[in-house]
C-alpha cells in the first residue's frame, strides 16, 4: 500500500545472499535491496569494510568491491537520491 515512498531493504546472509535478497525484494515490494554475505573476509559485522550487491526492482544488479562501510553508505545515499528523483 505504499504511495510516494521508496522502500530499501537489507539482506545480510551467510553464503550466497542473492536468492534470499531477491525473495525479500519481491515479498516486501521493495524498490532496492542491499545484499551481502556476512561470512566473507572483511565484510559483515565487526569490520570497517563491506562488499555488497544492490538489486533494483527492475532486476538490475550492481556489485561493489570491498570498500569502507562509510563509502557503502555514501554510494547508497547517491543511489537512493537518484531513485527519488525519478519518482518526482
Amino acid at each position: 500500500h505504499k504511495r510516494h515512498q521508496l522502500l530499501v531493504g537489507f539482506a545480510a546472509e551467510t553464503g550466497d545472499p542473492l536468492p534470499e535478497a531477491e525473495r525479500k525484494l519481491k515479498q516486501k515490494c521493495l524498490d532496492l535491496i542491499v545484499a551481502n554475505d556476512v561470512t566473507q573476509p572483511g565484510a559483515g559485522f565487526g569490520t570497517e569494510t563491506n562488499q555488497v550487491t544492490l538489486i533494483y526492482r527492475n532486476g538490475v544488479r550492481e556489485c561493489w568491491p570491498l570498500i569502507s562501510k562509510e563509502e557503502v553508505a555514501m554510494r547508497l545515499l547517491d543511489r537512493i537520491k537518484g531513485l527519488l528523483c525519478r519518482m518526482c
